[in-house]
């Protein structure tokens, strides 16, 4: 909540000074840090610095136009010229409030573009001389084309985040002219300091627009794919519940069959054999994996002796104990040959291996 102090001013009324030829060519400069103003819109600003309400205190007593400029390194607190990127924007201010702690809310609108000239002042605050950068408007078919994608493109965003007020998209469809839609939407969308920057300092209409729309496009790709994320989250949390309910039904049912305690004690045996096994972590997850399936099925089911005998198993490997190679070959050749008859081929094998197996050690 903004606690607006009783002191407010209203600076709606238009000021002597409001046509763009009639802007002067020195104006004190408020560097912004973290957002730019663009002409033909209307943006909230908190001014805390001291040099920044003195300049604002002296402004508003006069002409009460200033020039909005983007410090390059939004974490300085007194960006000097070298700081500021070159273009900024003429704004009036609109309204005035002083807060108890000493800040000001301010609500100026933009009025032209501009480019810095020379710094006519550092004290109390940035003055410098500015030239006036007027932007190329086109006309046809590509233009309108332009137009209708931007527009397009930001109801898409609004489509997918709620967030954003009906009354703003309301406003930017009943747009038609190139500048005001491109600087609207800009306003409003969510982008990089520089990427902001970027299109207040293209030249052309159409040259806003289509880094504009390049701009929407891959927010309405990022918007997509988080709603997909959290669509495809929903259906994951909405099986899980559904799995844990058709478990809990399959226990009651088991209860009622007189099957629930024996085959609940055989699960949790199982699952303590396990934890004393030592088993590896890809046999352990393998097992656990098993014993899942075994909690889920009824004891009459064909599959749970296959799995039970499989789980008794796994469990009674010894898994943590070790013992000798005896790799003598011809003692091998020996015990193969007294008990297994035929397999020549196999015997050979496993001979090989333990041939090599001795070379190794």
């Amino acid at each position: 909540m903004i606690l607006v102090h009783k002191e407010s001013e209203d600076l709606s009324q238009p000021s002597p000074i409001m046509e763009s030829s009639e802007i002067p060519e020195e104006l004190p400069i408020l560097p912004l840090r973290g957002v730019v103003v663009y002409p033909h819109t209307a943006i909230p600003l908190t001014i805390g610095q001291p040099r920044s309400i003195r300049l604002v205190d002296d402004v508003v007593a006069g002409q009460r136009l200033i020039g909005l400029v983007a410090s390059k390194k939004p974490e300085l607190e007194l960006p000097q010229p070298e700081d500021l990127y070159r273009y900024g924007t003429v704004a009036a201010m609109q309204r005035l409030f002083r807060t108890p702690d000493g800040t000001i809310r301010l609500i100026v609108r933009g009025l032209a573009r501009f480019e810095l000239g020379e710094f006519t002042k550092l004290e109390p605050y940035l003055v410098a001389k500015i030239q006036l950068k007027p932007e190329t408007v086109e006309e046809g078919v590509e233009i309108e084309a332009q137009v209708r994608a931007a527009r397009d493109q930001f109801q898409k965003i609004a489509e997918l985040a709620p967030s954003l007020q009906q009354e703003i998209l309301a406003s930017v469809l009943l747009l038609d002219d190139p500048l005001h839609v491109a600087y609207t939407i800009a306003n409003y969308q969510r982008m990089e300091l520089d990427e902001a920057q970027e299109i207040l300092e293209q030249d052309s209409a159409i040259a806003k627009l289509q880094r504009l729309n390049n701009l929407l496009s891959r927010e309405v790709e990022v918007l997509s794919l988080g709603q997909q994320i959290q669509q495809e989250a929903r259906t994951e949390i909405e099986k899980v519940q559904r799995e844990y309910f058709l478990r809990e039904q399959l226990k009651a049912i088991q209860r009622e069959l007189g099957e629930g305690d024996e085959q609940t004690a055989e699960v949790e045996e199982f699952r303590k054999r396990m934890e004393e096994a030592n088993m590896p972590e890809e046999a352990e997850k393998q097992a656990r994996r098993e014993l899942d399936r075994l909690a889920r099925l009824p004891t009459a089911a064909a599959e749970y002796g296959v799995i039970r005998t499989y789980l008794d198993w796994l469990v009674s490997v010894p898994w943590d104990e070790a013992t000798k190679d005896k790799l003598d070959l011809a003692n091998a050749r020996k015990v193969l040959d007294d008990d297994h008859y035929g397999l020549e081929d196999v015997k050979e094998r496993i001979l090989e291996y333990l041939a090599i197996r001795k070379l190794k050690i």
